[in-house]
């Protein structure tokens, strides 16, 4: 699957990305983002995502990010990225059922037709590695490189996760041949935290425990320590991958408060588990090691339903 096949006898694109965008959605977004406007400067282009983390402003072209709106805009093309469900697209779904033509390209496990054209690898480490394998590899600008890289950086964490290949590493040399600055991307963009992020991971250490004989660990933000602390939803990447850092530990599960009483759940594990079996359970998906749900009760009662599915799988 080629991006520029698609580009031919086309006048307007569209892009987007799923909601509450992570490293993946918004590297692989702007990567396409700045491909198109870079090597097709007479079409129309547009790129829709929610809020990004400021992390990501220095990637080109983040201050081109709009908000999806309600107006009736049909793209001869759309693509979006890192998202196998019309309603993660948010604000921007319109564009895609809209669209003349539209494509997909993600590495989640989900139902195929969802596009009328999908570049889909579950296994591959992200999206940004399958927007890569799109592109002709002699457009790639440094700029575009950033993108692709931090998307890869995120979704293996600094290439550690099991999704991690030799195709992987491959791809990530090549783009550091593009001249990019590697290590301020993984040092800027993933590990450094301000002050408020720090004391947040605190406190969601400190409420943290341990079940299912140590196997598992898990702890919960609400709503008001959040505000105590200052911080947002955003804020609180990491955490997850912090618990699970913990050396007893199979399994990671990190609760935060969306609403008066919905809380995202994210998962991370190390053990000889599959995650994807376990948010299913919940309505939700992702990867064997990384997958992601709601619930939508009180987070003690959401985690001895989770535990109680987990005690299963493990």
């Amino acid at each position: 699957m080629k991006i520029d096949d698609l580009l031919k006898n086309v006048s307007s694109v569209g892009i987007a990305g799923h909601v509450r965008p992570d490293g993946d959605c918004v590297g692989s977004t702007l990567a396409v983002y700045n491909y198109v406007v870079d090597n097709y400067p007479s079409l129309d282009v547009h790129i829709y995502l929610e809020t990004i983390p400021t992390i990501f402003h220095f990637l080109k072209n983040s201050d081109k990010i709009e908000e999806a709106k309600d107006e009736s805009k049909v793209f001869d093309l759309f693509i979006c990225c890192d998202c196998r469900e019309l309603s993660r697209l948010g604000n921007a779904g319109h564009y895609f059922t809209d669209a003349k033509t539209t494509l997909c390209v993600d590495h989640h496990i989900g139902k195929d037709g969802y596009a009328d054209f999908e570049y889909i690898i579950p296994d591959d480490s992200s999206t940004c590695e399958l927007i890569f394998d799109c592109m002709d590899e002699e457009r790639i600008s440094k700029e575009i490189a950033e993108c692709l890289y931090v998307g890869m950086v995120h979704d293996t964490g600094v290439f550690q996760y099991t999704c991690t290949s030799s195709k992987t590493m491959n791809v990530a040399g090549k783009l550091m041949d593009k001249g990019i600055d590697y290590s301020r991307i993984i040092d800027e963009t993933y590990y450094q935290k301000s002050y408020h992020q720090n004391l947040i991971l605190g406190k969601a250490l400190l409420k943290s425990k341990l079940y299912l004989d140590n196997r598992v660990i898990v702890s919960y933000i609400t709503k008001e320590e959040m505000d105590e602390f200052e911080v947002l939803p955003r804020h609180l990447e990491g955490i997850v991958q912090q618990l699970r850092n913990t050396k007893e530990a199979e399994v990671a599960i990190f609760l935060y408060q969306t609403d008066e009483k919905g809380y995202k759940v994210s998962t991370r594990a190390t053990g000889d588990v599959n995650l994807t079996v376990l948010a299913s359970k919940f309505g939700g998906g992702g990867h064997a090691k990384a997958a992601g749900f709601s619930v939508h009760e009180n987070p003690e009662a959401a985690i001895k339903k989770i535990l109680v599915e987990l005690e299963k799988l493990l």
